[in-house]
C-alpha cells in the first residue's frame, strides 16, 4: 500500500512537471519574443501615458510595416529604455545647432529598409522627437554635408562613427569604431562620455528613455522625408525682421572685444585639497571636473583663467602654474580658500602643482592644457540674443495713426552660454522681443500668432495699455492660432511687455519679455546712438557653467534662485557676441528694462556717469542729471543718456556685482583719440579697456 501511494505521488509530480514545461514553452518561446511583447505592451502606457501613436495609414507607419524584421534584428527586451538612451546621447552629442533657413535642401539618399525597421524597434514617436531635436539643432544639421559645431546627422542611423566627410572629429571618436544603430545611439545618448571617453561633445545626455526613443525615430524619419521636413524651427526664422541666416552680424567678430574683458573669466575652475587613492591630491568641484582627482584643466591661448582653491582637510596648500607665471597664496585651515586669475599666455601641455615642500611628490600635481587660439566663430542660427542696435529709428514729428504690431511666439532651443543651451520661449525668435516704437495718440493694432510648434498657450501684456490684462485678457492664443486687438497709447514713456499666460513668471523667465516706447509728441531729443538692453533671469535645472542642454526648473523659480543672470537673453550676448559700438564724442541713449521676473536691477555703466536719467521710464517729467547708478524694478524700465569722452571698453553691469559671476555683463566699445585732460592713464592688460 505504501509503495502504491509513493508511485501515485511520483506520477502526479511528473504530470505537473510536464504540464509546466509545455506551458512555459507556449508563453516563453526561445528568444523571449512573447515575454518581450508582453513587457512592452504592459509597460508602455505607464511610461508614455500621453504618447500619440502613428496612424497605420500614415507614410511613417507604412514604412515601418514594410521593413524587414530579419534585417531589423530581434526585438529588444527593453525597447523603450534602449531607444531613449540613444536619444539622450544624440542630444548630448548634438549641441544645439542652427536650423537651415536658406530653403536649399541638400539631396539625401533614400535610407534602406533596415533604418525604418530599426526605428520601429526603438519604439519612438518621430513627431515628438522633432521637438526633442531642438536640443541638438544648435550644433547639428539634418542637411547632408552641412557640418556645424557638430557633424551633420543626415543619415546617421547605420553610419560608422567618425566618418562624416569634412568634420574634424576628436581622436576618441575616430578610434571608437562604432556603428550608429538605434541600440548604440540609445546607449551613447544616455551618456556620451561613458560610451566614447574623451569625445569632445559637451552635451551630458538626454534624461529620459522616451526622449531618446523619440529623437532616434525622428532621425530615422527625417532620413527619408528630407531635411526641410525635419527642420523644426523654419517657422521661427520667418518671424518679422530676423537676421538673415548665414549672414554675420554687422558688428565685429565674436571674440574681437570679448577677449580683452577682464571682469569675467573665460574659464573657471574650483579645486579642493584632499586625500584620494592614498595620496594628497586636488579634487575637482563642480562642472565637468566634479569629483575628479587632479583633473585635466584646459583653456585656449589668450583666455583669462579663474581658479579657486579650497582647503579640504586642514594642511597648508597652494597651487602653481609655473609656465603661466601664476601662483596662489597659501591656504591654511580647513575651509579656507583663495582665488587667482591669470591669462593663458602660451599654448602647450603644462602642469600645475602644490609648491609646499613634499606635496607635489605626495601626489598634488595635474595637467594644464592650453590649446592654440581658436579661430573666431560667429553663432548666427543658434543665437537667440537680440543685438542692442536692433530697434526702429525715432518717429519724430507726425500725426497719430494706427500702427500694426506683429508678434510670433516661438519656442526654440538656443545658446545660453558656451557649451550650454536652453529651451527659450520667445517673441519673434529673440530675447528680448522686438523693440516697439509708437507715439502718444497712436492706435496700436496687435496681431499675436502662436507657432504651430509651440507646446504652450502664449499671450502678451503691454504695460503701456489701459485695459484688462494690458491686452492679455484678449490675446490668449493656442498653438497654431492667431488673435488681434487694438489699444490706444495714452501716456508717453518706456514700458515693459511680456507674456501673461499662467504660470506668468515661467513664461517671462523663459524669455518672453520686451520694451515698447511711447514717444511724446515731437519725439525725444536726437542722439548719435540708441541701444536696447534688457536684464533677465534663467532658472535652469543644471548648475551655472555646466555644459549641455539646460531645462527650466520650476522649483528654482519659486525659490527665486536663478542659475544665470543675463543681458539680452544669454551669457556674453552684449560682450562676446554683440558688444555695443560707439566713438569718442558720440552721445548715447540706452533703453534699459528688467524682464525679471523677480530681481530688481541696479543698472550702472562702469567708467561713465549718466548725464540724464528718465526715472522709471517716465517721459512726462524732466529727467534727473548726473546719476551714477539707477534702480530698475522687475517689470520696470529706464532711459539713460551720456556723452563719450574717452576711448576704451565701458562695462554694463547690475551693481549687485555678484551677478557678474553668473553671466550678467555687457560691453560698450568706444573708439577714438585719447583725451588725457579727462583721463590720463595707461590701461593695464587684462582689465578690458
Amino acid at each position: 500500500m505504501d509503495a502504491l501511494r509513493r508511485w501515485g505521488i511520483l506520477i502526479v509530480g511528473l504530470a505537473f512537471l510536464l504540464g509546466g514545461l509545455v506551458l512555459g514553452t507556449t508563453l516563453y518561446p526561445p528568444g523571449g519574443t512573447a515575454l518581450t511583447t508582453q513587457t512592452a505592451a504592459s509597460e508602455k502606457p505607464a511610461l508614455e501615458p500621453q504618447r500619440a501613436q502613428p496612424s497605420p495609414a500614415s507614410p511613417r507607419a507604412e514604412e515601418t510595416k514594410s521593413a524587414s524584421p530579419e534585417k531589423a534584428g530581434p526585438p529588444s527586451v527593453q525597447p523603450s529604455k534602449q531607444a531613449s538612451a540613444v536619444h539622450d546621447h544624440m542630444a548630448q552629442a548634438t549641441t544645439p545647432s542652427a536650423p537651415t533657413t536658406n530653403g536649399q535642401a541638400a539631396p539625401t539618399p533614400k535610407p534602406p529598409a533596415p533604418v525604418a525597421a530599426a526605428v520601429k524597434t526603438a519604439g519612438g514617436d518621430a513627431s515628438a522627437g522633432r521637438l526633442v531635436f531642438r536640443k541638438c539643432q544648435a550644433c547639428h544639421s539634418l542637411d547632408a554635408g552641412k557640418n556645424m559645431l557638430g557633424p551633420s546627422l543626415a543619415g546617421v542611423i547605420g553610419r560608422k562613427s567618425g566618418t562624416e566627410p569634412g568634420y574634424n572629429y576628436s581622436p576618441a571618436m575616430k578610434q571608437a569604431n562604432i556603428t550608429w544603430e538605434p541600440q548604440m545611439l540609445d546607449r551613447y545618448l544616455e551618456d556620451p562620455a561613458k560610451i566614447v571617453p574623451g569625445n569632445k561633445m559637451p552635451f551630458p545626455g538626454l534624461k529620459t528613455d522616451h526622449d531618446r526613443a523619440d529623437v532616434i525615430a525622428f532621425l530615422g524619419a527625417s532620413a527619408s522625408a528630407g531635411p526641410n521636413a525635419a527642420n523644426p524651427t523654419v517657422q521661427a526664422q520667418s518671424a518679422p525682421a530676423p537676421s538673415p541666416a548665414g549672414t554675420p552680424p554687422p558688428s565685429q567678430p565674436q571674440s574681437a572685444t570679448g577677449a580683452d574683458i577682464g571682469y569675467v573669466a573665460d574659464a573657471k575652475y574650483t579645486l579642493r585639497s584632499g586625500i584620494a587613492e592614498g595620496r594628497m591630491t586636488y579634487i575637482g568641484v563642480g562642472g565637468s571636473i566634479d569629483g575628479k582627482v587632479n583633473p585635466v584643466l584646459t583653456a585656449s591661448e589668450g583666455q583669462v583663467v579663474q581658479l579657486t582653491l579650497i582647503n579640504g582637510e586642514g594642511a597648508e596648500h597652494d597651487i602653481v602654474f609655473p609656465d603661466q607665471d601664476a601662483k596662489s597664496p597659501r591656504v591654511t585651515g580647513k575651509g579656507a580658500s583663495t582665488t587667482i586669475a591669470f591669462r593663458a599666455s602660451r599654448s602647450g601641455d603644462f602642469v600645475y602643482f602644490c609648491s609646499v615642500p613634499g606635496h607635489r611628490l605626495a601626489g598634488m600635481e595635474g595637467q594644464f592644457i592650453v590649446t592654440p587660439r581658436p579661430s573666431p566663430q560667429t553663432l548666427v542660427e543658434a543665437d537667440i540674443s537680440r543685438e542692442p542696435g536692433d530697434l526702429p529709428p525715432p518717429i519724430g514729428k507726425r500725426d497719430p495713426k494706427t500702427v500694426r504690431v506683429d508678434l510670433l511666439s516661438v519656442e526654440v532651443e538656443g545658446r545660453l552660454a558656451e557649451g550650454t543651451t536652453f529651451g527659450y520661449w520667445t517673441f519673434n525668435g529673440k530675447v528680448p522681443g522686438p523693440f516697439i516704437r509708437v507715439r502718444v495718440g497712436d492706435t496700436v493694432d496687435v496681431h499675436l500668432k502662436n507657432s504651430a510648434d509651440s507646446a504652450m498657450i502664449h499671450s502678451v501684456d503691454f504695460h503701456a495699455t489701459t485695459g484688462p490684462g494690458g491686452g492679455a485678457a484678449s490675446l490668449q492664443v493656442d498653438p497654431g492660432k492667431e488673435k488681434s486687438m487694438t489699444w490706444k497709447a495714452l501716456v508717453p514713456g518706456l514700458y515693459v511687455y511680456h507674456c501673461a499666460t499662467p504660470m506668468v513668471a515661467e513664461h517671462i523667465a523663459n524669455g518672453m519679455y520686451g520694451l515698447i516706447l511711447v514717444e511724446p509728441e515731437g519725439g525725444l531729443p536726437p542722439v548719435d546712438h540708441e541701444f536696447y538692453v534688457m536684464q533677465g533671469e534663467i532658472y535652469s535645472d543644471i548648475a551655472f557653467g555646466q555644459h549641455g542642454s539646460a531645462e527650466f526648473s520650476v522649483d528654482k523659480l519659486l525659490a527665486e534662485k536663478p542659475e544665470y543672470f543675463v543681458f539680452n537673453g544669454s551669457v556674453g550676448a552684449l560682450s562676446k557676441l554683440h558688444p555695443l559700438q560707439a566713438k569718442v564724442g558720440d552721445t548715447v541713449r540706452i533703453f534699459f528694462g528688467v524682464g525679471g521676473p523677480n530681481y530688481t536691477s541696479s543698472f550702472h555703466v562702469i567708467g561713465e556717469i549718466f548725464d540724464k536719467v528718465y526715472t522709471l521710464g517716465g517721459l512726462t517729467t524732466a529727467p534727473i542729471e548726473g546719476i551714477q547708478t539707477v534702480t530698475v524694478p522687475a517689470g520696470g524700465a529706464v532711459i539713460t543718456e551720456f556723452k563719450l569722452d574717452v576711448p576704451g571698453n565701458y562695462t554694463l553691469v547690475d551693481h549687485a556685482l555678484a551677478r557678474m559671476e553668473r553671466g550678467l555683463l555687457g560691453v560698450l566699445h568706444v573708439e577714438g583719440p585719447k583725451n588725457p585732460e579727462i583721463y590720463n592713464g595707461e590701461v593695464m592688460p587684462g582689465m578690458g579697456h
